[in-house]
């Protein structure tokens, strides 16, 4: 295990967290118009804190990328989940709320799954898979799903839709990290010739800006309990099966490693759902009437 991919993926789960909570404070307040448009994007950029947000998550996904280029996915990605304890950390300064039972027992499960997982997994790298059809159909599954959860995620609107649309994002993120590592190997094998010529980076921006709407769509329709559990939970998903299906990644696979790893897996859902449901994660109600987010 090296200690350098360690801090590195830490770090971005620490900005990431933060930078959650900073975009949710602003995202809740905006028109209910702008569900699901661009226009919403338009309409966040204008205020500082949100500003804020996305820089804390720029700085956190540039750390994340650094830690996939020099990791594997499967032990970058449980290391990342993590970033719903430094969210809790933040919000619980927001609304003095103790963590408690729940938070402690949230806090262990996520901790102790990321390192079971982890260390029965024993994570290692690979060759990438030779077959040049099972990237686009594991890709293709991914992005599909995202599009029939946000499909769904509009016509329910204000029940399940911001769960749906953070489980969406959440793919979309997982997959946006495994074609952040495969850029990252182009880079290093042939520079920036290399890299600007394949679609990967393309797809890595066009994932970002597609999984940055449909967060802050969510962030605007309900609370952090209601879009970030299932966010953090579908993109180390993600991210793992990308990593095993076709990056190369290994992880042991006799029965009781294999036993370890999924018990470790669910430990950390589990603790992510109980964080993410925390009495000190804000409820960022909606408000009836909204027409105009605060600039200041």
């Amino acid at each position: 295990m090296s200690v350098l991919i360690l801090l590195l993926a830490v770090g971005a789960a620490c900005c990431l967290g933060f930078g959650f909570v900073l975009q949710q404070n602003v995202a809740h307040r905006a028109p209910r118009a702008d569900f699901l448009s661009p226009r919403l994007l338009l309409d966040l950029v204008k205020v500082p804190r949100w500003l804020g947000g996305i820089a804390l998550m720029v700085v956190g996904m540039a750390l994340g990328a650094a830690a996939l280029g020099q990791g594997e996915i499967s032990f970058v990605e449980p290391l990342l989940a993590t970033n719903l304890l430094f969210a809790l950390a933040l919000s619980r300064k927001q609304t003095k709320q103790p963590l408690g039972r729940q938070g402690w027992s949230g806090l262990l499960l996520l901790a102790g799954g990321v390192t079971a997982f982890i260390v029965a997994g024993q994570p290692r790298g690979g060759e990438a898979v030779s077959d040049p059809t099972r990237p686009w159909l594991i890709i293709g599954a991914m992005v599909g799903l995202a599009l029939l959860l946000t499909g769904w995620a509009r016509r329910t609107r204000l029940g399940s839709g911001p769960t749906l649309l953070a489980l969406a994002a959440g793919l979309l993120y997982g997959v946006q990290d495994a074609l952040t590592r495969v850029s990252g190997e182009r880079f290093s094998a042939g520079g920036f010739a290399e890299l600007l010529t394949g679609w990967q980076p393309y797809a890595v921006l066009l994932l970002g800006v597609s999984g940055l709407l449909l967060v802050q769509s969510a962030f605007e329709a309900a609370s952090l309990r209601a879009s970030l559990p299932a966010l953090t939970a579908a993109q180390p998903l993600a991210g793992i099966l990308c990593g095993v299906g076709f990056l190369g990644d290994r992880l042991r696979a006799d029965a009781g490693a294999l036993a370890w790893e999924a018990a470790g897996l669910a430990a950390v859902v589990t603790g992510i759902v109980l964080l993410g449901m925390h009495p000190a994660m804000p409820r960022g109600a909606v408000a009836p009437a909204r027409v105009a987010l605060q600039t200041s």
